[in-house]
């Protein structure tokens, strides 16, 4: 069973690293159309991030009021909500630390 909200960073990662011939891993996008992949790839799992969100806090309080039938649900759609955020949080980390060492480079 797959995470909804992994998905959307699993398409990111995919656009962002390549696999040249002879089994060598490019990070670098072949086109400037590479890299607006990667930003609308990004975006749709950000987007998506916040529906996990929405989702789990309706849940909660569903929980609280006592209008929840299956306690189950809440924790699921919270557990998937806070494992998206950490993934896309390494992921945005791992971009600025990208762009921090290019930026090393050049100087």
């Amino acid at each position: 069973m797959a995470i909804t909200g992994v998905e959307g960073i699993e398409s990111a990662l995919s656009a962002v690293t390549s696999v040249a011939p002879g089994g060598v891993v490019s990070n670098a996008p072949e086109s400037a159309e590479g890299g607006s992949r990667f930003a609308t790839s990004m975006t749709s799992a950000i987007d998506e991030l916040q529906g996990l969100q929405k989702e789990s806090d309706a849940l909660k309080v569903a929980a609280v009021t006592g209008d929840l039938e299956d306690i189950h649900a809440a924790m699921i759609a919270s557990t998937r909500a806070a494992v998206t955020l950490e993934l896309v949080a390494a992921v945005r980390n791992k971009g600025v630390d990208a762009f921090n060492e290019i930026m090393r480079m050049q100087a």
